[in-house]
């Protein structure tokens, strides 16, 4: 996504098991989505502000990146170089399970 582009109205993502959602979306991770719909954050600065570890945000991160849930953005950090930026990939974002 390009700088001051937005995210697509809605996105459905369907999972075949609940126990698959289950398995990705613990509660730290729905934080997690919650928080970058409010703010776009740096992985750091999104750490801060959920008071968790730094690595443990970027574990959950890529695994929300996976399923398609969040984006990561480059941006210029003036003075310290290039700053990945968390952002959701829609504006809303539903989630099913079919049996």
């Amino acid at each position: 996504m390009e700088k001051g582009e937005r995210p697509q109205p809605e996105k459905v993502i369907t999972f075949a098991d609940p126990l698959d959602m289950l398995a990705c979306l613990s509660a730290q991770r729905v934080r997690l989505c919650q928080a970058v719909r409010q703010k776009r954050l740096s992985i750091s600065a999104l750490a801060a502000e959920l008071g968790r570890n730094r690595g443990a945000v970027t574990r959950d991160v890529n695994q929300l990146k996976k399923l398609g849930l969040v984006r990561l953005r480059e941006q210029t950090n003036p003075g310290h170089g290039i700053v990945q930026i968390v952002e959701p990939v829609a504006e809303r974002i539903e989630m099913r399970i079919a049996f």
